[in-house]
């Protein structure tokens, strides 16, 4: 590690095979608390690159709990986090419209880093049992079109460097691998990120794994599309940058999308969209997500249509029966 580490310090890059090796090797116990940590600072003072992070992945997904849901060809619509905006769970919410469209969803989550509620806050909060046994994933995602992957238990491998990473208490290369290590290995993917750069490395990472994918950025700052500004998307084919009022949604400002100071007022907010009680703002801001979604998945579709199919889905209550069934199969 010691000749790795005077490497990076010179900005040297690592390939993807070595990037591999030495998250194996952290994993396996072979290096210092101090060494990983000093590993982690490298790429808090310059940007990870593709082959870097690719590698970090190709490790984490080979020590994960193998979980197949290719059958139902899945789409995960996820946000990196560390936007700072404290938004109530959004892509959660999303989640459950597009289930409610007809569409598989197989969500990858973890608890909230940046915000009061993470996706996995407002699943136990209205009593889910995270599992990793594939039976009961298969029947709650064939019946309830939605399965929730749990993060923590799928990847043990992350426990190996969890004190480094909570005495550090910084964001980390670690928190952008999230999105890229679902266990199901997911071929359709909703990706929200936080900045411009994010933006397109995970769209260089997506396309070198052959995903279907949209990574989407709203210009002030959110890692989702807020409807407070332009947000910018890139696919695999195309990219583009869209006014929420050339989609047909009104614009919001920042404060209707906040997610309370608690877990039980983020969680209300979150079962007022599906109940459909939810300011319009909210509601908007949660459709626009499940109409990109769902154009990853049709993306001979015009956005428009995805829209109508989306919103079809909440007005309809299709969407909230969707989500009272996936409570049913996994509580």
């Amino acid at each position: 590690m010691k000749q790795i580490l005077y490497r990076l310090f010179e900005h040297q890059f690592l390939g993807r095979a070595e990037a591999r090796e030495i998250l194996q090797n952290m994993v396996a116990g072979k290096y210092t608390e101090a060494q990983i940590a000093s590993l982690i600072t490298v790429f808090l003072m310059r940007s990870i690159s593709v082959e870097e992070l690719s590698g970090f992945r190709d490790a984490l997904l080979e020590m994960r709990v193998v979980t197949d849901l290719s059958e139902y060809d899945p789409i995960d619509i996820v946000g990196t986090g560390g936007d700072g905006k404290n938004t109530f769970n959004v892509s959660t919410a999303a989640c459950f419209v597009v289930a409610g469209a007809g569409y598989k969803v197989a969500k990858h989550g973890n608890y909230g880093a940046t915000s009061v509620s993470g996706a996995s806050n407002v699943m136990e909060h209205h009593g889910v049992k995270f599992t990793t046994e594939i039976d009961k994933l298969k029947r709650s995602i064939g019946e309830s079109n939605m399965a929730y992957l749990h993060a923590p238990i799928f990847n043990p491998a992350l426990k190996a460097v969890a004190g480094v990473r909570k005495s550090l208490g910084v964001r980390s290369f670690f928190n952008m691998l999230g999105p890229l290590v679902n266990p199901a290995m997911p071929r359709n993917q909703l990706l929200g990120v936080y900045n411009l750069p994010l933006l397109r490395l995970y769209s260089y990472s997506f396309q070198q794994h052959g995903n279907r994918f949209a990574v989407v950025h709203s210009l002030d700052g959110y890692d989702e599309i807020s409807l407070t500004d332009s947000f910018k998307v890139i696919t695999a084919t195309h990219e583009h940058i869209y006014t929420p009022e050339e989609i047909g949604l009104d614009r919001t400002r920042e404060s209707d999308l906040f997610g309370g100071n608690s877990i039980e007022e983020a969680s209300a907010i979150f079962d007022s969209v599906l109940n459909g009680s939810a300011s319009s703002a909210q509601s908007g801001c949660v459709l626009a997500n499940a109409a990109f979604a769902i154009r990853v998945l049709c993306p001979e579709k015009e956005i428009s249509t995805c829209l109508s199919e989306a919103r079809e889905s909440l007005v309809s209550g299709k969407a909230k029966e969707k989500f009272v069934k996936f409570v049913a199969l996994n509580s």
